[in-house]
């Protein structure tokens, strides 16, 4: 179905088509704008309430500022499709996180109105004073360069950092904060109180445009200079306002807040801004969701919500006529409340990913026993580390990539002390249209090289209740990670009683003859499935789920290397440093020689589509673990050690 835009928003295919426009007609483009999104996300899915959000203000940037000389940075990007949409990318956002089509994301390569590729939080004011400190050193006077951070973002320590540079700074920097009280779930913590008293407070709005009515009516001249006129503007603000404080203590000036949904107001007030040199901030107050009532109105369900009927907000889900398996994060979280209630040492952290994680479960529950931290994952991190050396047994729910920023506190608050915090780390592996931002493809690699770590995936639901459950036993002394994929399992009748599984323990699942496929969580289950087919081409492969990455099962290797002379590892993560690799080390320490090849993520960035396609492209599906069995058995070379084959993006 061909989803037209309005009669203004067809016309305009660079912001230099907007400008051309009066400023009474950006009323309609905005309207435009805002409808053409609820049209093409209804019929094709994506992030929504977002963008929605900041329409008028991205109408506005792209009007005052001469992009993209002048530089715009969106932070995490779920809000830049009205950006994709005025920058030439109108007629392909159909594309948009589809397969080889449009990122959900910026992305530097994509375009050049995309000045920064991005996809976490909180980076956006660090990568804009790069920019505008590389444009004064260059001599580009005239160069302007703006970071749009949301309220959510600003919790974390990335952006503090950022703002304490940029106070010392004289860089032609604009920070626009963006506050709707949300990130994906509601906003936490003391920085979000703060500003929804200055947001909200009607005497602090009416002595600010009290002031600044009266401020602007004063005259400039020989005995009221400007310097004078400066210093009362800083003092009025000082008694009345109390955010400034707080953004004017790190030297930046700071403006609003103003109504982030009046593009008139926002189009006057960008063009005074300017003019004024230096690191400065606005503050705008929107709404998640903005223009479509039931996303104003329920935000976390708005954020991604799929494809939905537009008229009626009726979300489609897929019908089933059997019972599905659950989704692996519920069961973590379910399973979680079940471990509590037996265990009172349990706690829960989460940094902002209470719904995706599932966390919220336990928090609406037991809420003095689970903490959402904000989008703050070192501090996630060392905090649970803290809870531990009390004797909590606190499960830390990360997603894989976002574990990537508390690297260091796992290394040095959890590992080297061996304190012993559950790392649960969800959206392992390859996760779709998030793209390569969001793929968790390292942390194999990336956990496998700490001492004192325990590295864990289960292959079903029944294995991650067992490993959760031996996690938070008194006999385990170590950091233990656990990590799952994003979605569905396997076993509609997932709720087992819970088994203690032994540490560094895998298992034999079948047997075989000459060949054997070593597989590690979520992908046996790929492995198993191949299995059922090879069998019918007489090609008989064993099946080991290893089950620990980290101790290796070393048993169970002596036995698959004493039987077996032709071997395929099956993982999710990256084939360099990761489950493979560990297979090939122990191959190589113990002497023996066989044909390996290592199945997973290759060592290049995987772009964004469904997670069928991008495991199909990889070559770790079923079909490649079909392909590679027929080719290993159908070999008469010599027997040898190879990795894998690159495939070309």
């Amino acid at each position: 179905m061909e989803i037209k835009p309005g009669a203004l928003l067809g016309h305009i295919d660079s912001p230099a088509d907007l400008r051309e426009l009066s400023k009474e007609q950006l009323h309609q483009v905005c309207d435009e704008l805002r409808q053409y999104i609820i049209d093409v996300v209804s019929v094709h899915g994506g992030h929504f309430g977002a963008s929605l959000g900041v329409i008028e203000l991205t109408v506005a940037l792209h009007y005052v500022l001469n992009t993209p000389y002048d530089q715009l940075v969106w932070d995490v990007g779920h809000q830049a499709y009205g950006h994709k949409i005025l920058t030439g990318r109108r007629d392909n956002f159909s594309t948009n996180r589809k397969y080889k089509g449009l990122s959900g994301f910026p992305k530097r390569g994509e375009s050049p109105y995309d000045t920064f590729g991005v996809g976490h939080s909180s980076t956006s004011i660090s990568a804009a004073l790069g920019m505008a400190m590389a444009a004064k050193y260059k001599g580009e006077t005239d160069r302007r360069v703006v970071s749009v951070i949301g309220d959510g973002a600003m919790t974390a320590g990335m952006a503090f950092e950022a703002l304490n540079h940029a106070g010392v700074t004289d860089a032609n920097l604009l920070v626009i904060l963006n506050d709707n009280c949300m990130s994906i779930d509601p906003n936490v913590g003391a920085l979000k109180e703060y500003l929804t008293d200055i947001s909200t407070s009607p005497t602090y709005n009416r002595l600010r445009d009290d002031v600044w009515n009266m401020l602007g009516k004063l005259p400039v001249g020989k005995h009221f200079t400007r310097e004078m006129a400066s210093k009362l503007e800083q003092s009025v603000k000082g008694m009345v306002n109390k955010s400034s404080n707080l953004f004017e203590s790190l030297k930046l000036r700071y403006f609003g807040p103003i109504d982030g949904h009046n593009i008139t107001k926002l189009v006057d007030v960008l063009q005074d801004m300017k003019n004024i040199p230096g690191p400065k901030l606005l503050h705008i107050v929107t709404v998640k969701g903005k223009g479509y009532a039931l996303a104003e109105k329920d935000q976390t369900k708005w954020h991604a919500p799929g494809i939905f009927d537009k008229i009626t907000g009726e979300i489609h889900k897929k019908l089933y006529q059997t019972p599905q398996p659950p989704k692996y994060q519920d069961v973590f979280g379910l399973t979680l409340i079940e471990l509590a209630e037996q265990n009172p040492s349990i706690m829960g952290v989460t940094p902002a990913m209470p719904s995706g994680s599932s966390l919220k479960f336990m928090m609406d529950k037991m809420p003095d026993r689970a903490f959402d931290v904000g989008i703050c994952e070192q501090h996630a991190a060392t905090l649970s580390a803290g809870l531990a050396t009390q004797g909590m047994r606190v499960f830390c729910n990360i997603y894989s990539s976002f574990m990537q920023r508390a690297y260091d506190q796992v290394v040095h608050d959890i590992a080297i002390q061996k304190l012993p915090v559950v790392l649960c780390l969800d959206r392992a592996g390859l996760v779709g249209e998030d793209g390569p931002t969001h793929h968790g493809a390292y942390d194999i690699s990336y956990f496998r090289c700490i001492p004192n770590m325990i590295i864990s995936a289960p292959m079903n639901e029944q294995e991650l209740r067992n490993l959760m459950y031996t996690a938070q036993l008194q006999s385990t002394d170590a950091p233990f990670v656990i990590r799952y994929p994003r979605g569905e399992g396997t076993m509609p009748e997932w709720k087992t009683p819970f088994q203690e599984i032994e540490i560094g323990k895998g298992r034999k699942l079948k047997d075989g003859i000459d060949l054997a496929i070593l597989s590690f969580g979520h992908p046996g289950n790929f492995a198993a499935s191949a299995i059922r087919d090879l069998k019918a081409e007489g090609i008989f492969p064993a099946h080991y789920d290893i089950r620990f990455v980290k101790p290796l099962d070393e048993a169970l290797l002596h036995e698959v290397f004493a039987r077996y002379s032709k071997i395929i590892t099956v993982e999710d993560g990256t084939v360099v440093g990761g489950f493979g690799s560990a297979i090939l080390e122990f191959m190589a320490v113990h002497g023996y020689k066989a044909e390996v090849k290592m199945l997973g993520i290759p060592d290049r960035i995987v772009e964004h589509g469904k997670p069928a396609e991008l495991q199909r492209e990889c070559g770790y599906d079923a079909e490649a673990i079909k392909e590679t069995s027929r080719a290993l058995m159908g070999s008469h070379t010599a027997v040898k050690t190879s990795g894998w084959e690159k495939k070309d993006a």
